[in-house]
């Protein structure tokens, strides 16, 4: 089967119809998942701290340290959301948070041992390509230091969070604070030779084009070509309640359902090297996070025990762990629980 190009992906965008997309997109994915298991992970997000100096345009969820309502949680606090996660059957929880601006290695050193040592059952998928690399950078030490000593202490795998959308242009005007897409291809490259496996993520509909998304992917499916080290592709779409994004640039218009499914059709075919998609049920709903199943996603993603940024944005979506496995046997499909490393756990 030859390669997608660019050009060919850029005409699929704009031209294909989208119930053609969602044929080709499903037929690639019956030939990566021939069983037809659509499968999902119990988890729980944690965000550590809500401080952060980056001041993302498209973040309602960060505060800087003086704010009322600026907080770093304490271990004990951390492990009572373990707790809780634990005793529903959670495999994994998505640990992040701002990008605090006083806190050291030790402190993330301390706190990942800390979790790895009393719930060594977790999988700690924790800090974005900007967490890591600015860890490194304020304790003066190299980023793949960093990276070791976290997986020395208990790290297992990191979020592709932070990644927007890979285009400089689009991250200038909507982070200007925040890396270069370059960083943060370099923070995945260098977690996967250090055998950290990651996950890519995108977040459309700003003021990217369409070449920009296909620049994102590209960039992803050279990695990927380079590593293998990503497990999964993640979308979504841009949540604009709350975003100062939003009173700056008052245009941009919500991501329509259509949109979604369109992008993560043309994705399937252009990840060619990405055996997983995700469906984003969580900005999407359920029913559009379904369809998804019809449009190349093979993964329900997590059950968001908790979830705080894309709410504090405006999306609140919630699903439980029967509302999932009803949603995949609605389309025919079989259920299965995973872990993070995409292992069957349970069937349904």
């Amino acid at each position: 089967m030859s390669r997608l190009t660019s050009e060919e992906a850029l005409t699929l965008i704009k031209e294909a119809p989208l119930l053609e997309l969602g044929q080709r997109a499903s037929e690639r994915k019956k030939e990566l998942h021939p069983k037809g298991v659509t499968t999902f992970v119990i988890d729980r997000n944690i965000n550590y701290t809500n401080v952060c100096w980056v001041d993302c345009d498209f973040c309602a969820f960060y505060r800087h340290a003086k704010d009322d309502d600026a907080y770093i949680l304490t271990f004990e606090q951390i492990d009572e959301k373990i707790d809780e996660l634990v005793a529903i059957g959670g495999t994994q929880i998505l640990f992040q948070g701002g990008v605090h601006p006083k806190l050291k290695i030790d402190f993330y050193e301390d706190l990942v041992g800390h979790i790895h040592e009393k719930y060594p059952q977790i999988t700690i998928h924790a800090f974005s390509a900007i967490e890591l690399d600015y860890i490194a950078r304020y304790s003066k030490i190299t980023l793949k230091e960093c990276l070791q000593r976290l997986k020395d202490k208990g790290l297992s795998s990191i979020p592709g969070a932070g990644a927007e959308i890979l285009s400089d242009r689009v991250r200038d005007i909507i982070a200007p604070k925040k890396h270069d897409s370059h960083v943060w291809i370099d923070v995945h490259r260098q977690a996967h030779e250090l055998g950290i496996k990651s996950t890519a993520t995108m977040m459309f509909g700003t003021v990217e084009t369409d070449e920009e998304i296909i620049e994102h992917w590209n960039m992803v499916r050279k990695l990927q070509d380079e590593t293998g080290g990503f497990r999964a592709f993640i979308m979504w779409s841009f949540q604009g309640q709350n975003t100062k994004l939003m009173e700056k640039y008052p245009d941009i218009e919500k991501q329509s359902s259509n949109r979604y499914l369109r992008l993560l059709a043309v994705s399937r075919l252009f990840l060619d090297n990405v055996k997983n998609i995700q469906s984003s049920w969580v900005t999407q709903g359920p029913y559009i996070g379904q369809m998804a199943l019809k449009y190349g996603a093979n993964d329900l993603g997590s059950t968001m025990m908790e979830e705080n940024v894309v709410r504090s944005a405006g999306a609140g979506y919630r699903m439980v762990e029967d509302e999932m496995v009803k949603l995949i046997q609605d389309l025919g499909e079989t259920a299965a629980i995973r872990n993070t490393a995409y292992e069957t756990l349970k069937t349904f």
